[in-house]
């Protein structure tokens, strides 16, 4: 089992049980699942760039991403309806905890002039979502094998009915929020 999911189990689920006064411990909240997002805008012009970002993301989250295509054509990008234009991947259960853990405490301190991340990018219904300049603050990629430097979107999709329990769930998690 997970060490964070272990973790989760032990201290975050009675300390959200005290301070939310939940009656059942199935009404705790929980992370579901955890989306990275890769969007390559360059793949238009270098379809190459795509297969450096699969293998990249690949290594990043021990599991193989999914290539995301253009819905629709848009002439002024030179964008045709069904062009590789990114990659993302779903993480959930062990892997998901894993890939937090990860994050957490070690990839997000290694960001440059690092103070914490912002507490105000919850989106009304308990998910959260931050974006990272670079993919070279993880430890399982090598810099001198890195093309170029690309940024990723991670979404945190919780169980959480409103952003005060989503909040409070991941500052137990270890999330380093500014405030």
């Amino acid at each position: 089992m997970a060490r964070l999911k272990d973790y989760y189990d032990k201290t975050v689920v009675p300390a959200l049980v005290k301070e939310f006064k939940y009656k059942n411990p199935m009404q705790v909240p929980k992370i579901e699942k955890i989306v990275v997002n890769m969007g390559l805008g360059e793949a238009i012009s270098n379809v190459k760039i795509i297969d450096g970002a699969v293998q990249e993301m690949a290594t990043i989250t021990g599991q193989k991403p999914v290539i995301t295509k253009a819905r629709k054509s848009i002439a002024t990008f030179k964008l045709r309806q069904g062009m590789p234009i990114g990659c993302c991947v779903t993480l959930r259960k062990d892997t998901m905890y894993e890939f937090f853990d990860r994050l957490v405490n070690v990839a997000l301190p290694k960001v440059r002039d690092f103070r914490g991340i912002s507490d105000k990018a919850f989106d009304g219904r308990g998910n959260y979502s931050l974006g990272l300049q670079e993919q070279i603050i993880f430890p399982e990629i090598e810099y001198d094998k890195v093309e170029k430097i690309k940024g990723m979107n991670i979404s945190i999709v919780t169980t959480a009915k409103t952003d005060n329990e989503a909040r409070v769930l991941l500052k137990l998690m270890g999330v380093p929020f500014k405030n």
